[in-house]
């Protein structure tokens, strides 16, 4: 009986103070609403969206590009502006990050399609 005491009350003790950490290991996890907001990832994309309008007003001062070419590139930055404070109310998550950075990169792009392709007209 000894040694089976020796052995049991060890694996018991053990055992309840694993069952005691788990609640707490549990609730010390992100949760998926928590991991959301970085605010270093949403300066990140507002400096982005800002530098955007930045440059396309430049091209346009410069006439690099014709205020028709402009006036489209701005309705392209105004929609990626409207869709981060869409997903910035509930802060913002890998994807929606990724999807914002894709589409200034596709309007940075085009501003530099434009640029170059000196017919003065969209698309």
């Amino acid at each position: 009986m000894r040694k089976f005491t020796k052995l049991v009350a060890p694996a018991l003790v053990a055992v309840l103070g694993f069952s005691a950490v788990a609640p707490t290991i549990a609730e010390a996890a992100p949760r998926h609403e928590a991991a959301r907001y970085t605010p270093n990832r949403n300066a990140s994309i507002r400096a982005d969206i800002q530098g955007l309008r930045g440059q396309i007003d430049r091209a346009a001062a410069r006439r690099t590009i014709s205020q028709r070419e402009a006036a489209g590139l701005r309705r392209d930055a105004a929609n990626i502006q409207r869709l981060y404070a869409q997903y910035a109310r509930g802060g913002l998550s890998g994807q929606e990050t990724r999807i914002l950075e894709s589409r200034v990169d596709r309007v940075q792009v085009a501003l530099r399609a434009e640029r170059h392709d000196r017919d003065r007209r969209r698309g």
